[in-house]
């Protein structure tokens, strides 16, 4: 849960990569790579996280994960920043600086896996590792060297789905409000659930799905409409940190608590007042924090050579050790948050 400008800097970065010499002390990105595995950096590793968009509670959880594994590798340099707005222009254009900074690794949530592809492969060539997040990117015309998966697809979609069959009915009439049709993670869920509800729960029927990009008010105007538009539906879904809550506010205003179930992945901190309010049964979601923690802990460990493309499992730090399954470092699998346990979590 785009239109900048685009790719300006990609003829400065391949001129500037034949005259400008790294520093050893900041373990400086090689010059012209192929696209193959990076020469292994040393020293401080300069680091750039990038999240779909900077400031929303999701992604500044994120943040702070990403932080306390800086801190703890003691030779990190992290940098973390992002657009404004979910746009996917605005995050080649900020990458393509960062080409021109000399970072050894940069890390992407991907706003769309196609448009992104073409700087993350332009970064590979100059010799930067980089990974995705959160959010994939086309992982062979991005050449990105793996993807830190929060969870399972098929994990996620299942949880959704069964939450809100439990909770809507059977045969409830149920809709989505998501962020993007090109948000890579979440049409990949919205395509396993619908397989997952055909197979498990067929009387379901999704009526309508709505997208409202990385906005709460959006979101909220959006359930709104799907209220008024159909009366007889029984169940949200809220496939964004800011979907979720937009989605209960809606269902509150109408004085449909009770009536309408709504699901769907929400920071705890966020989703707190609805859940004690009564309006939300559960939250499902990841952690966060830790997938930031993670995030950071594989970057460092592709631009120092000790993580190679092919590898199986990954230990990182407090997290312990990860599998990695088809280029994906997989964090684990979801939580589901109740009024019973979500006084415990503060992101």
């Amino acid at each position: 849960m785009r239109a900048l400008f685009s790719l300006i800097l990609a003829g400065a970065a391949a001129t500037l990569a034949g005259c400008t010499t790294p520093s050893s002390s900041t373990g400086g990105a090689p010059e012209g790579g192929t696209g193959g595995a990076p020469a292994p950096a040393t020293g401080t590793i300069k680091i750039g996280m990038m999240p779909k968009q900077k400031g929303i509670p999701y992604f500044n959880a994120c943040e702070k994960g990403a932080q306390e594994a800086a801190k703890e590798l003691g030779d990190v340099e992290l940098v973390y920043d992002g657009p404004i707005e979910d746009k996917s222009e605005s995050q080649s254009s900020m990458l393509d600086t960062w080409v021109l900074r000399k970072f050894n690794a940069v890390a992407v949530a991907c706003n769309d896996p196609d448009q992104i592809s073409s700087s993350l492969s332009r970064a590979r060539d100059e010799g930067v590792a980089a990974i995705t997040w959160d959010a994939d990117a086309d992982p062979g015309a991005s050449k990105r060297q793996f993807f830190v998966n929060q969870v399972g697809t098929k994990e996620i979609a299942e949880a959704l789905v069964d939450e809100m069959a439990k909770q809507a009915g059977e045969s409830a009439k149920v809709a989505v409000v998501s962020s993007s049709p090109t948000a890579p993670n979440q049409s990949t869920w919205l395509k396993e659930m619908e397989r997952y509800r055909a197979e498990k729960h067929p009387q379901m029927q999704v009526v309508v799905t709505e997208y409202a990009g990385e906005n709460q008010a959006t979101s909220f105007e959006k359930a709104q409409n799907i209220l008024k538009a159909y009366p007889d539906v029984k169940g949200i879904w809220g496939m964004t940190s800011v979907a979720f809550p937009g989605a209960a506010q809606a269902v509150e205003k109408a004085g449909k608590k009770g009536q309408v179930a709504v699901v769907g992945l929400g920071t705890p901190n966020d989703m707190k007042p609805f859940v004690k309010g009564g309006t939300v049964k559960s939250v499902v979601l990841w952690n966060p924090v830790d997938l930031g923690y993670l995030t950071v802990q594989v970057a460092r460990a592709v631009a120092k050579g000790d993580l190679k493309e092919g590898a199986t499992t990954f230990t990182a730090g407090r997290l312990g050790e990860k599998k990695i399954e088809n280029g994906m470092v997989m964090l684990g699998k979801p939580m589901i948050f109740t009024a019973e346990n979500i006084d415990e979590f503060d992101f």
